[in-house]
């Protein structure tokens, strides 16, 4: 096979630079996107459990992930976690609306959510203010008027929130109300598994 005489050793160089480039650009590429078929889906860690669910460790022994729990809430705000399959809400898209009679903790038959007395009984985490981004002072006062267990109270003399302890069960209302109505969440709730200060 002739050989091109103009083809020198620059050109081979610059030709064998360009060939090993590319190869390791396809290689990059090839392992980026193994790496987010591989990768597990990003989930935010501020969800909830269901009302009545048990100590963290407990319920993670109890819960089968059957999903009755999810099928039984009736405004479908229990959702399966993307990771383990394991029930959460999220307060600010979907909070417990407290029902009358706990459908998700009698579809539960593995004692991972325990039934309680009444709405005053569930402790899913408690509400904190950030009162730096409250609106309060400008006169917006959703989240204590939606409160389904007047846990939240606005001091007319400072026009600032304050939150019962002994009070919030920590369902998400507020939080969701919050957000509907502010361009920034000034009330989040703590989850009880994250160590929030829960009254008995």
């Amino acid at each position: 096979m002739a050989t091109n005489p103009s083809y020198g050793r620059r050109a081979f160089l610059k030709d064998s630079v360009i060939s090993t480039v590319r190869a390791a650009q396809e290689l990059v590429t090839h392992a980026d996107a193994s790496a987010v078929e591989t990768a597990a889906p990003s989930v935010r860690p501020d969800w909830l459990r269901p009302p009545g669910a048990e100590a963290e460790g407990v319920f993670l022994n109890r819960c089968t992930m059957c999903n009755d729990c999810v099928t039984a809430c009736p405004p479908g705000a229990i959702a399966a976690h993307p990771v383990d399959g394991t029930p959460i809400l999220y307060a600010d898209q979907s909070p417990c609306l407290l029902c009358e009679d706990f459908p998700c903790i009698s579809a539960c038959q593995t004692d991972a959510l325990v039934p309680v007395r009444g709405i005053d009984q569930v402790r899913m985490g408690m509400a904190e203010v950030s009162h730096r981004l409250c609106t309060a002072g400008q006169g917006c006062h959703a989240c204590v008027s939606k409160c389904p267990t007047n846990a939240l109270a606005l001091d007319v003399a400072s026009l600032r929130l304050s939150v019962s302890p002994e009070a919030c069960v920590g369902c998400g209302i507020c939080e969701m109300i919050c957000k509907t109505v502010n361009d920034r969440v000034a009330i989040r709730v703590i989850p009880a598994r994250q160590g929030a200060r829960i009254a008995p």
